[in-house]
């Protein structure tokens, strides 16, 4: 090989993502997985390393990577960390290994786009806008390494340095910087309200999908810190009424997430942080630890414990926000930041509330895990007080309630998929209660009944329908959507009765009748 007289490669320039990339001079790149990048990056000098980024995800992050890549030919290793229980729950290093060691098939993307599928048993793509030979070139030319510890990555990217300095000159470059087209989405929002919102639904799955296309509709495209766009509604409150015991998956599971997958995440919001783990440089703190041990003290046992003592206490608060050390500096701070729990009528809730939250990749993994949570607590406080108790709604509140750019295409098609469905799974159990509508003494009247025993709460009555469900509205502003729609329709058939008597018989729920 022709050596170059060159005593340092150029600095790495990204072209895609360039505010998720630490830069150096030297011809390492690390993947850290979900290691902080600045944990690894204190460790070295910047001539150890060419780039060290995070890759969260196989099926939105490696396509960025290889373009890097293709724009860097003086790269020669790779490094990719496989350090904690989220890289091995999300597989993007084991996958970025893969790729390397077996290459690409055609294929295509969930939502039916031309892609190049990496030869794994973790889903990952590449953009097919990216030639196979310039793939099979980078493959060529750069070696990969997979390690699973900091330290084993820290050590391996000093090797590389040292032997580079060592010679005192470099090879020359791969190949020349290449850029490829690169498809974009983009999305349309049509008029809705920005802030407030609430949605219903029996199971997580119907409640996602529902989630999905509001935010969809009628959500705000911005910027995100992480050089792309999200679709952003703010404050979503999602109310999960009957999610089954032991979680419900679809069939076929549409889910982004799986049983598997749930089995090793439910232990990052059960369980504390193992010692070990939580002396390891760069391995970010769970939901468990935070809940467990944070604080010096077990927020969940401490839960229980009042919920056992006084059922009626509105105190059952778990905080993981640290304001110390979340508050400034902090690059990763918590998502999920409060936790309130209440028993009413021997029916226990769960309220969470996050300040940021990707509603597409996270929000689903993040509502099952708390619905564990919430059993756990449940029957521990059943158990100690022997008592019954109901396991409640689980209820979110998404402050930033967003699905990324590189998502939008993938959620659009689980919107067309699902959503049809899910809106035909109707239920007809407003908590508002149930109206009766007649015609009489020549005037339009209402009964409201309440849902259960059907008392009769209140009575509205007017000669005009708009005078009617102005008094509705105001007395009844929860009333769900296709409840007021319906009672709308009834009530303008009412007014046409009232108004022609000759001619119209009004009854409830049946057409006109139109007397001879």
């Amino acid at each position: 090989m022709q050596i170059s007289p060159q005593i340092s490669p150029p600095l790495y320039k990204p072209r895609y993502k360039p505010g998720q990339v630490i830069c150096g001079s030297g011809l390492t790149v690390i993947v850290t997985g979900w290691t902080l990048r600045q944990a690894i990056a204190k460790r070295l000098a910047p001539s150890d390393y060419a780039a060290i980024g995070q890759l969260y995800s196989p099926t939105r992050g490696i396509s960025v990577l290889v373009r890097n890549l293709l724009c860097n030919p003086h790269v020669r290793h790779l490094i990719a960390i496989a350090a904690t229980q989220e890289d091995r729950n999300a597989g993007g290093c084991a996958c970025v290994r893969d790729f390397f060691e077996q290459g690409v098939t055609p294929g295509q993307t969930e939502t039916g786009r031309d892609c190049w599928r990496i030869k794994s048993e973790i889903n990952g793509f590449l953009d097919r806008e990216i030639p196979l030979d310039a793939i099979a070139q980078l493959r060529a030319n750069v070696q990969c390494h997979f390690v699973t510890s900091t330290r084993e990555a820290c050590d391996l990217a000093k090797q590389i340095a040292q032997k580079l300095a060592a010679t005192g000159a470099i090879a020359p470059p791969w190949g020349t910087p290449q850029e490829f087209p690169i498809e974009t989405s983009s999305t349309t929002t049509r008029p809705g309200p920005r802030y407030g919102h609430r949605i219903a639904g029996r199971t997580i799955a119907d409640t996602w999908v529902k989630i999905l296309h509001r935010i969809e509709s009628t959500g705000t495209v911005r910027p995100t810190a992480y050089d792309g766009q999200w679709q952003e509604l703010i404050d979503l409150v999602a109310v999960v009424s009957n999610e089954p015991r032991g979680l419900h998956f679809p069939e076929p599971n549409f889910l982004p997430v799986s049983g598997d997958f749930l089995a090793e995440y439910s232990g990052q919001i059960l369980d504390d942080l193992p010692d070990a783990a939580k002396s390891q440089d760069g391995v970010k703190y769970t939901y468990g630890q935070r809940l467990r041990s944070w604080f010096n003290t077990d927020q969940i046992e401490q839960t229980i414990e009042r919920l056992t003592r006084d059922r009626h206490s509105a105190r059952a608060v778990m905080s993981l926000w640290d304001a110390q050390a979340d508050g400034a500096g902090n690059s990763s701070p918590p998502c999920l930041n409060h936790i309130w729990v209440r028993i009413a009528d021997d029916v226990l809730s769960l309220t969470a509330t996050f300040r940021s939250n990707d509603m597409f990749g996270a929000w689903v993994a993040n509502a099952m895990g708390l619905r564990m949570l919430q059993e756990h607590i449940t029957d521990a406080i059943a158990d100690r007080s022997g008592l019954p108790l109901q396991l409640g709604p689980l209820i979110t509140i998404s402050q930033s309630a967003h699905i990324y750019d590189d998502c939008w295409d993938n959620a659009r098609r689980t919107i067309a998929d699902h959503y049809p469905r899910v809106c035909g799974d109707r239920q007809f159990g407003d908590p508002t209660g149930s109206f009766l509508i007649a015609v009489r003494s020549g005037e339009i009247a209402i009964e409201q009944l309440t849902p259960g025993s059907g008392e009769v709460v209140e009575c509205f009555s007017g000669k005009t329908a708009k005078r009617v469900y102005q008094q509705l509205a105001a007395s009844s502003p929860a009333l769900e959507t296709e409840h007021a729609l319906y009672l709308g329709t009834e009530l303008q058939k009412a007014e046409l009765a009232l108004q022609h008597p000759k001619q119209f018989r009004y009854e409830q729920d049946k057409a006109l009748y139109v007397i001879n």
